[in-house]
């Protein structure tokens, strides 16, 4: 099966979908969605995503999956990133639902700031307050981390795909992760995989 991926390079939650399909040595095709452009709001595009965002998976029957975390799940179905123990495989769901509700809408969300918009004036009090939420995030991994090798315990999952995307270019946001020793051979860790891909490859 050949999947096409509709979405954002710089986009951590479509890099998710990029990077798993490496990791999984699947085929797939890119095709660029330029969401400042408005793209993601047209009608050819809603059609495949009524929620108008990226990314989207699209099957080779039409049928198009999309929130990021809800394609890791299709994509590493019965692979060695999904557990099949149900008290892992919740861990990984805790962690996915830990990603979107308490570190992208802060970690992600000062990249966007300073990366897509320029980091304007009318956003600097915005920005600095995802900082704040954003390092009590990081504080949480980091106690894991110190843990375990990857979120959960022993095997690279897609709990770690999840969190990596943003995380590895939080620095671009503003964040530093020179507090973070856990954090920081964690993400050398996940690069180090034979299949990885870099987010700008």
């Amino acid at each position: 099966m050949t999947y096409k991926v509709y979405g954002d390079y710089r986009s951590g939650n479509c890099y998710k979908v990029k990077l798993m399909l490496h990791l999984l040595g699947r085929d797939y095709e890119w095709v660029a969605v330029d969401i400042l452009r408005g793209e993601s709001r047209e009608e050819a595009f809603l059609k495949k995503n009524p929620n108008g965002k990226i990314p989207v998976l699209e099957l080779d029957d039409g049928t198009c999956l999309w929130e990021s975390n809800a394609i890791l799940n299709f994509l590493a179905e019965g692979s060695e990133f999904l557990p099949s123990v149900p008290r892992l495989r919740t861990q990984v769901l805790q962690w996915q639902f830990f990603e979107q509700y308490s570190h992208e809408p802060f970690v992600a969300v000062a990249r966007f700031i300073k990366v897509y918009l320029g980091l304007p004036d009318d956003r600097l009090e915005d920005y600095a307050a995802k900082h704040l939420e954003g390092y009590r995030a990081l504080n949480v991994m980091e106690q894991q981390l110190q843990r375990t090798p990857y979120l959960v315990g022993d095997q690279y999952s897609i709990a770690d795909v999840a969190l990596y995307a943003y995380t590895h270019v939080a620095e671009e946001g503003g964040f530093k992760l020179d507090g973070y020793p856990a954090i920081c051979a964690w993400l050398q860790r996940v690069a180090s995989h034979p299949r990885h891909v870099g987010m700008f490859d």
